[in-house]
């Protein structure tokens, strides 16, 4: 089977579906997949009709990581991992996404896939979904954001159970220790996401923005630097038109139409 496709986009509305699309390998990362997921998040940055993103996979499983195989020996031979001016799915690099994007998992999720839904905003999983950064077992360590990231998601002890055992994290626990914000029945996991981002995608775009970079900012640098932004970012929504058109839907007790402006 080729993987000529292994990232398939849709539009609706202004919701953008982004899909794994390799089942027959349990959505391994080959380097092309990955340069291909980074164009398709590009792609959503510059194209300002689309407010929200989902992320899902094509078949059984989400990811069962890279395919060592291939990603070694292109990265050892000096092959970047992202396209250069593309986005980074992991968020670590410039240009990083500054929309809103909701993840739903199921099956394997392991490494890289791991990383992909602690970088996302909206995390949803399937009844069954299997976690687990399983880099210690090959004498590395995770590269795109868990050492970092799962602590502070769901603190230092649970943190470092997983990443220093490499076991399976099941979606329950998941759950419970703040990764997910929901576990669904397989069935009904990708309509959830898309009502999700719909949801999102309903409120003003700029406000959304606002609160993704005050977040990401307190998160990054501290709260002093996002108290330093926050009147600035307040004053500039206040005097957009989407601010009007709020005010006005609640005054009017209808439903707001933004425009992003």
């Amino acid at each position: 089977m080729s993987d000529a496709t292994s990232i398939t986009t849709e539009t609706r509305g202004n919701i953008f579906l982004v899909g794994l699309n390799r089942p027959h390998k349990r959505n391994a990362f080959t380097l092309a997949m990955l340069h291909e997921l980074a164009r398709a998040f590009g792609e959503y940055e510059r194209r300002e009709e689309l407010r929200c993103a989902v992320l899902f996979a094509h078949g059984d499983h989400f990811t069962a990581g890279l395919d060592l195989a291939d990603v070694g020996p292109a990265v050892a031979g000096g092959a970047p991992l992202i396209p250069e001016g593309e986005v980074d799915p992991m968020g670590l690099l410039e240009p990083r996404r500054t929309k809103p994007l909701v993840i739903a998992a199921q099956g394997y999720c392991y490494t890289i896939g791991l990383e992909l839904v602690l970088a996302s905003d909206i995390r949803l999983a399937a009844e069954g979904a299997r976690f687990a950064q399983l880099e210690v077992k090959r004498g590395i360590m995770p590269f795109g954001g868990a050492t970092f990231r799962l602590p502070r998601i769901s603190g230092w002890g649970n943190a470092m159970r997983y990443l220093l055992t490499g076991d399976e994290l099941e979606a329950e626990e998941a759950l419970r220790i703040g990764i997910l914000q929901e576990v669904l029945p397989r069935a009904e996991l990708l309509d959830r996401a898309v009502t999700l981002a719909e949801r999102v995608a309903a409120q003003a775009p700029l406000a959304v923005r606002a609160c993704l970079e005050s977040a990401r900012l307190c998160e990054e640098k501290g709260q002093e630097a996002a108290l330093g932004r926050l009147m600035e970012q307040t004053r500039g929504l206040m005097a957009s038109e989407d601010a009007f058109e709020g005010m006005m839907s609640f005054v009017e007790r209808r439903e707001a139409s933004f425009k992003g402006w």
